[in-house]
């Protein structure tokens, strides 16, 4: 998915190589962020999985109990510090998420 992903993100990249809007590339790409963490919350459908996967992502024991039955709204908890703490800007990067900030930046020193 990653890989399908990138291609569509250097695609856009491509097409606004030329625009000098780079505070609105990092507005979206920090939305973009924030949407990840929401599906990937909902992905975690259950708190029994919620816990595991928060766990496996360096939280404590106690942010884990709270976070993991938490009755709020997805989008409420994507924005939340602990999964934030969980799943930081670099674990999207480490997983091979391209971002359109950098690629834009790199498209443009590349012209």
């Amino acid at each position: 998915m990653t890989n399908i992903a990138n291609r569509f993100t250097t695609g856009w990249m491509g097409s606004f190589q030329l625009a000098d809007t780079p505070r609105v590339f990092g507005d979206l790409d920090e939305w973009f962020r924030l949407r990840m963490r929401q599906i990937r919350w909902m992905e975690w459908k259950i708190s029994k999985a919620r816990s595991r996967s928060l766990r496996a992502l360096g939280i404590a024991e106690w942010q884990v109990r709270e976070w993991a039955s938490s009755g709020k709204g997805y989008w409420r908890i994507a924005g939340s510090g602990v999964l934030q703490r969980a799943q930081p800007n670099s674990h999207w990067e480490d997983l091979g998420l391209r971002m359109l900030k950098p690629t834009w930046q790199g498209l443009r020193s590349d012209g």
